[in-house]
């Protein structure tokens, strides 16, 4: 049986591709999902994965050719992957015979993170060889340009063979780990435990290493472990935000040493200087903010609002809104309703340049920035037009705590139509925020300031905060930018008009 391989959808204004290099050749094995081409666009490199296992046993579009989405890349024999997997394995099985009564070995591979993501920077390994591992439990990190991931184990054993090393960088399919499956494993597993357990075991405030009920409750991974050694934690005594309660290293940095750790001796002198790699994820901020600043004619334009009809609308119905909806009520959602109002008006802002083209959307997908330990990244709130204001709280409190633990999809970062930035919660008081390309705009929230304003004739004390719309001048006139920061203040003064439609 023959499988066609063909030019995945890259996007919706992709409509071609260049191929970049063949990674297998007419007449090698491949595996379904094996990256088997590299693909260039306008926009990014990505890698074709095979549709099936089988043999390469044609090359249509040749390095270098230019295709269109869905054309004819080359084709798999399926039939002919099963003798080549026949042949390779029946060459190694005298080697592999006393593997064997291990368990069966399982190949732990970095897995596909997007179609856009072509390779990853190890992060830490959360369990080291001989360790016994269940299945789905993680043991490595990985760090993409997008985000952090963690790895988990596909089936249940001890953990035979680790084949990278922390910091290395890997292409999407490449061979993390071997697991050892099985009863054999099991035994071996137990057989090591011992030895190893103190090892692993971090120190506590005083010097002593914790119980094993603290170990087991707050298993730490090597990146937290330093922190809670630098600083003298206990963590048995720090709530851990990770899958399964695991302390990151954010949790830790976020501690604060109780009484008796304060006056721990002093951190010995070293360098005045440290050099360290850059994460996969800052390297892309840097890029994309530089690449914003050189690609888009970037203006801002400020306006301030009297957020005191907000403020009492929340206190009034902040209790009961909670009970019903589970939920605080927040700012955000406010916002969120005021922008989409706005776009709506102001189209110019929620489009997008794609060469010669403009792309209007008529669906209003919002990012909101998070900050986290890595870096700035942006979930999107769906067809933020069609939820109600607890369903944006509800969504937004889950995307900004799994933005933080590290377990937000690839997916739920792209294709945002406009963002709103939250400086004020760092206490920021005015701000020029960058695009997040291909988007027009971006808002930039500050922290509310009471201030003396002139309201008839008089001066009053309110709380009143600055706003700031950063926008693409190639596309968004002056007066348009500054009709929807009219219409964000507009509606943030007056609530009711979100209600009403106006």
């Amino acid at each position: 049986m023959t499988t066609e391989i063909r030019v995945p959808a890259l996007g919706e204004s992709v409509t071609e591709a260049t191929i970049g290099k063949w990674l297998k050749q007419e007449g090698d094995a491949v595996s379904a999902d094996e990256p088997v081409v590299e693909l260039e666009t306008d926009k990014v490199s990505v890698e074709a994965p095979a549709p099936t296992g089988g043999v390469l046993s044609e090359i249509i579009a040749k390095e270098g050719d230019t295709v269109e989405i869905n054309a004819l890349l080359g084709r798999i024999d399926e039939n002919g992957g099963a003798a080549a997997s026949t042949k390779k394995a029946a060459q190694p099985a005298a080697a592999k015979a006393p593997a064997a009564a291990q368990g069966e070995e399982i190949e732990v591979r970095v897995p596909a993170s997007g179609e856009s993501v072509t390779e990853a920077d190890v992060g830490e390994w959360l369990k080291q060889e001989g360790d016994a591992v269940a299945a789905d439990e993680p043991i490595v990190s990985l760090e993409t340009d997008k985000a952090a991931m963690d790895v988990p184990a596909p089936a249940a054993g001890v953990l035979q063979k680790i084949a990278v090393k922390e910091g290395d960088t890997v292409k999407v399919g490449a061979l993390l780990a071997v697991i050892a499956k099985g009863a054999g494993a099991a035994a071996s597993a137990s057989a090591k435990a011992p030895a190893k357990a103190p090892a692993k075991a971090p120190k506590k405030a005083n010097g002593e290493a914790p119980s094993a009920a603290e170990s087991a409750d707050k298993p730490l991974s090597p990146a937290p472990r330093r922190v809670v050694a630098e600083r003298g934690l206990d963590p048995a005594s720090i709530e851990g935000t990770g899958k399964g309660g695991r302390l990151t290293k954010g949790d830790v940095l976020a501690a604060r040493p109780s009484a008796p750790t304060m006056a721990r001796a002093p951190r010995e002198t070293g360098e005045r200087e440290e050099r360290v790699k850059m994460s996969r994820l800052r390297q892309t901020i840097a890029r994309r903010l530089k690449e914003a600043q050189e690609t888009a004619a970037m203006l801002t334009t400020f306006n301030d609002i009297d957020m005191t009809a907000v403020m009492e609308l929340r206190a009034q119905y902040k209790e009961l809104f909670e009970r019903k909806h589970g939920i605080k009520l927040g700012f955000m959602s406010f916002f969120v309703k005021a922008c989409v109002h706005a776009l709506k008006e102001v189209p110019d802002v929620n489009a997008e340049i794609d060469g010669t083209d403009i792309i209007y959307k008529n669906h209003y997908d919002i990012g909101v920035a998070v900050g986290t330990e890595k870096g700035l990244v942006v979930p999107v709130l769906r067809d933020a037009d069609l939820k109600s204001m607890a369903d944006i709280e509800l969504e937004i409190a889950d995307l900004g705590r799994r933005a933080r633990t590290g377990d937000l999809k690839l997916e739920e970062m792209q294709g945002g139509t406009f963002t709103i930035s939250n400086g004020g919660v760092y206490g920021s008081l005015l701000s020029t925020p960058i695009l997040n390309p291909p988007q027009s705009s971006v808002l930039g929230m500050h922290r509310i300031e009471e201030r003396p304003v002139a309201r008839a004739g008089e001066v009053v004390v309110r709380p009143m905060m600055y706003l700031a719309l950063s926008y693409d001048h190639r596309i968004v006139d002056g007066k348009g930018a500054v009709t929807f920061l009219v219409r964000v203040k507009e509606n943030l003064e007056d609530p009711q008009r979100l209600l009403l439609d106006l």
